[in-house]
């Protein structure tokens, strides 16, 4: 059995309240970027990406327009190491571009650090050592003093070899583990490594403060942010940045209020790769400010190619429900929705206001690469009038009436759920030609002869009905009303004319046309038909007569 009991608060709250950034309403800018997907992400793939797949992610990150990226743990092994020298090496890192590598507080590992990054037009150099309770007493069984001491001996270290080694470059330091470190400690230990770095207007270091673990709900992130921004030395030459993970599927959250809280930078990954649950989802966040007005300054214009590369670079799958990027994400089956976006399109169309404002669809998928034809209006058992008719009208220009859409909905949601499948658009244009067009059985008419009398049109109609031809004649106030009057004359049918609606095709001097006639029987439904042919009066017939078998 599941025991709640066993599990206690590992966060620590700052010592006084910290709740200004709850009185702000939005991000109003984008943070500088950092990707880690080349580092934090690659090292959660179950098979890290290879030389030639680091490169083609790393031109990607570049096309999107991240101007930090972490490029690996050149320490950790080889493939690291080659991949860093390969972009320094082979110039391919463009001038508007900064590198960042990453390396544990430790002597050696700074040393191999900063060989490896010989060279670079522009790096920053990361280092970290874990400052938590629990890593503290369970893993490296120091005090706080020890803990403290091994945060300013790398930090020495950095700006020791920086000096004597060939590149630009920026620092950063991160105590790791920081949401289950005491904020008061996090902090003394963040001021004594930036009284070793002395950070300048020209010179600004990074503090990184890293979700490595979720333990709270965003709320108590964001306080912890805040104090360490109102409490950091030399914070006007220090760039506050945030690594959030995602354990307890806050990430987002956290990295949105964290940037209320004071922060200036985020470091995440694509669609969220990383450890265990994994890192805040740029993507995401970067989408969210888009759909609030901010340009997140990435350029996500062409998502399905980004997530194209992604999935062959990564071997990961861009889940269909993933937020702004899935394939599934602007799709509506649902009827009430279908039928909603599709008024909201119209109204756009037909208002052309500043501001997208339609229903469900909280961007214009367009924006991100995605076509409404294919992504938006999706058929199944669950669709109704309004999607159906939206793919019919948009697709292929047929205007059906409301009524005429809701038969045509009911009938797509009945083939749908038979055959357990979505219904294609071509799918749903050819359901509707054989249910509503030019249906010639039982009843056809072959020959139609109109004669204009003082109280109405004269009409000689003949027609046949399984097999049986014959000729009838009939008046009525129109053409349509003299057919459909001869042919009650000739079979004894009851209906009674309520709908005909007609418009163009094609635009050109070889259109056709199309009718939707609709009846209503003694019972009081409606039964449909459509007629298409250059002729209006010849479709209009044909509508009439389908409209009549389908009774």
């Amino acid at each position: 059995m599941m025991n709640a009991n066993k599990y206690q608060r590992q966060y620590y709250m700052p010592p006084k309240s910290c709740m200004k950034w709850a009185e702000k309403e939005y991000v109003d800018k984008a943070p500088i970027w950092c990707s880690v997907d080349l580092r934090d992400g690659n090292q959660a793939l179950v098979i890290p990406m290879s030389l030639d797949q680091k490169i083609e992610f790393f031109k990607l990150l570049v096309e999107i327009g991240f101007k930090e990226i972490e490029v690996g743990f050149p320490a950790a092994s080889e493939t690291e190491y080659t991949f860093l020298r390969t972009l320094i090496e082979q110039n391919l890192i463009p001038d508007d571009v900064t590198i960042q590598v990453l390396t544990q507080a430790r002597e050696h590992i700074i040393r191999k650090t900063f060989e490896a990054v010989k060279g670079a037009p522009k790096a920053i150099v990361h280092v970290y050592n874990s400052t938590s309770v629990a890593q503290r007493e369970q893993v490296f069984k120091k005090s706080k003093e020890e803990i403290l001491k091994i945060a300013v001996e790398g930090a020495s270290l950095l700006k020791e070899l920086a000096d004597e080694t060939e590149g630009n470059f920026q620092f950063e330091y991160s105590p790791e583990s920081f949401t289950g470190t005491e904020p008061e400690y996090a902090l003394e230990v963040c001021n004594a490594v930036l009284d070793v770095w002395q950070p300048t207007p020209d010179n600004k270091c990074i503090i990184n403060l890293p979700v490595t673990v979720e333990h709270s709900m965003p709320h108590v992130y964001a306080s912890q942010i805040e104090y360490m921004c109102e409490n950091m030395k030399y914070r006007e030459n220090v760039i506050v940045s945030l690594h959030p993970h995602n354990d307890r599927g806050c990430g987002v959250a956290d990295s949105e209020m964290g940037l209320l809280a004071g922060a200036d930078r985020i470091e995440g990954t694509l669609f969220g790769n990383g450890e265990r649950t994994g890192n805040v989802d740029i993507v995401t966040l970067g989408m969210n400010m888009y759909s609030q007005g901010v340009d997140p300054k990435l350029d996500f214009s062409d998502m399905p190619h980004i997530c194209e590369v992604y999935e062959s670079c990564t071997g990961m799958k861009v889940d269909e429900r993933s937020p702004y990027s899935g394939a599934l994400v602007f799709a509506a089956f649902s009827g009430s929705h279908q039928d909603a976006i599709a008024k909201g399109m119209h109204w756009i169309e037909e208002k052309d206001p500043n501001h997208w404002t339609v229903p469900y669809l909280p961007i214009d998928p367009t924006d991100v690469g995605r076509n409404y034809d294919a992504d938006v209006i999706r058929i199944n058992s669950q669709s109704g009038k309004g999607g159906v008719g939206y793919i019919l009208e948009t697709k292929y220009g047929l205007n059906l009436p409301a009524k005429m859409r809701e038969a045509m909905g009911y009938a797509a949601k009945a083939v749908s759920d038979h055959k357990h499948k979505e219904l294609l658009p071509e799918e749903v244009y050819e359901l509707f030609k054989q249910t509503f067009e030019n249906v010639t059985e039982p009843y056809s008419i072959n020959e139609v002869h109109f004669q204009q009398r003082n109280d109405g049109i004269s009409t000689q109609v003949t027609s046949t009905f399984h097999g049986r031809t014959i000729t009838t004649e009939a008046t009525g106030n129109g053409r349509l009303d003299a057919v459909s009057n001869a042919l009650k004359k000739a079979y004894e049918l009851k209906f009674k004319l309520v709908t005909y609606q007609e418009h163009a095709l094609e635009q050109s001097s070889s259109s056709k046309a199309i009718a939707y006639v609709g009846i209503q029987k003694p019972d009081g439904t409606l039964s449909w038909g459509a007629g298409v042919d250059p002729d209006i009066i010849r479709a209009s017939i044909d509508a009439l007569v389908t409209a009549i078998n389908n009774r």
